[in-house]
């Protein structure tokens, strides 16, 4: 397995031979503003460039949106990913508005097998119950992927999500080897975090200290206010850094 952060929650995999681009955010960097109502309203987003040329990083035989928010499936990305590739996304509803962007072959994660990679949907929540009940409607569905070969480790991607029930259920049930966090800490001004935090990244370490963690998601939009600095600093003080990998922009790994 070949694991490369491109920017953001957008990773280039490479799995039992078969390459996916997950949660492509292709945007030219400061070309959209922040977010309204969430901290560092000065940024642009994204707030960095690519690492790598898009026409690269198109070169792949499926795609994964675990759900359809701007900075995990944007312009960029349906402007250049070619319209006959695979898709996969969560739902019927984001299957339709992906069709209705073009594409010709959008399928369900859920129990998926593309070219003998077995995957599998699993639930989150954007937000703590706090910013549901306030805005959940706006946060929306989201989802993780647990990507499955007999030739490679268990790959759980978590996704938008907090820590909570659905991801210690999913922890328990694939026992994963690698867990990758969208662990920036994004947050709704007065509402509090929308993504892991480094709190919620040690959660999952105690649930499943066997597990090499991969932390994204960081220092790439307005609202993601944890940086990898203070992420690794803190993994230190916990004493699981041995098992957190945070990676930079357009590092990869060989897991």
């Amino acid at each position: 397995m070949k694991l490369q952060l491109v920017r953001n929650a957008t990773l280039r995999l490479d799995y039992a031979g078969v390459r996916f681009l997950i949660d492509p955010f292709l945007a030219e960097q400061g070309i959209a503003p922040a977010l309204p109502g969430t901290p560092n309203q000065h940024l642009s987003n994204p707030t960095v460039g690519l690492p790598l040329p898009v026409a690269e990083l198109t070169q792949v035989e499926a795609v994964i949106v675990t759900h359809t928010h701007f900075d995990h499936w944007d312009d960029a990305a349906q402007a250049a990913l070619p319209k006959h590739l695979p898709i996969f996304t969560q739902h019927a509803q984001d299957q339709s508005l992906i069709q209705s962007q073009g594409f010709t072959d959008v399928r369900l994660i859920q129990g998926a097998t593309f070219n003998g990679v077995s995957l599998g949907q699993t639930p989150g929540q954007h937000g703590s119950d706090t910013v549901m009940a306030a805005v959940g409607d706006l946060m929306g569905q989201v989802c993780g992927v647990v990507f499955q070969h007999a030739a490679e480790k268990t790959l759980y991607i978590a996704g938008d999500t907090v820590w909570n029930h659905y991801v210690q259920d999913t922890l328990q049930q694939y026992q994963p080897d690698i867990v990758v966090l969208n662990a920036g800490d994004a947050q709704i001004t007065g509402l509090g975090s929308i993504i892991m935090n480094k709190e919620d990244v040690y959660a999952v370490h105690q649930a499943a200290p066997q597990a090499t963690l991969i932390a994204t998601h960081l220092e790439a939009v307005n609202h993601a206010v944890l940086t990898r600095q203070q992420l690794k600093e803190f993994a230190q003080q916990q004493g699981m850094a041995s098992q957190l990998l945070v990676p930079q922009d357009g590092e990869s790994y060989t897991l």
